[in-house]
């Protein structure tokens, strides 16, 4: 199945559903906030750490943990403008 076909599942006409375009902004609008400012996804995600962490300061990445998720950021919103093109096309 392609990803064509994946985006324009449950659609009678054949588009692409509404729904696929809103996952695709958040997609891409989590991306952009990694690449941006790393530091507030992991304030965000304290809640879910907190059965697993004891210390979280001592937990939270250094300055090249930060650059990889920046850079990893960066090859999510190429992802994400890639799957927009091709669903377009």
């Amino acid at each position: 199945m392609t990803l064509h076909q994946l985006a324009s599942a449950g659609d009678s006409d054949g588009g692409t559903s509404p729904f696929f375009y809103v996952v695709l902004a958040l997609f891409s609008a989590m991306a952009l906030v990694q690449i941006v400012r790393p530091q507030l996804l992991w304030r965000l995600n304290r809640p879910f750490q907190k059965p697993f962490v004891r210390d979280y300061d001592a937990a939270e990445p250094n300055a090249r943990g930060y650059a990889l998720q920046r850079v990893i950021g960066v090859g999510a919103l190429i992802m994400a403008g890639f799957i927009l093109a091709t669903t377009l096309t």
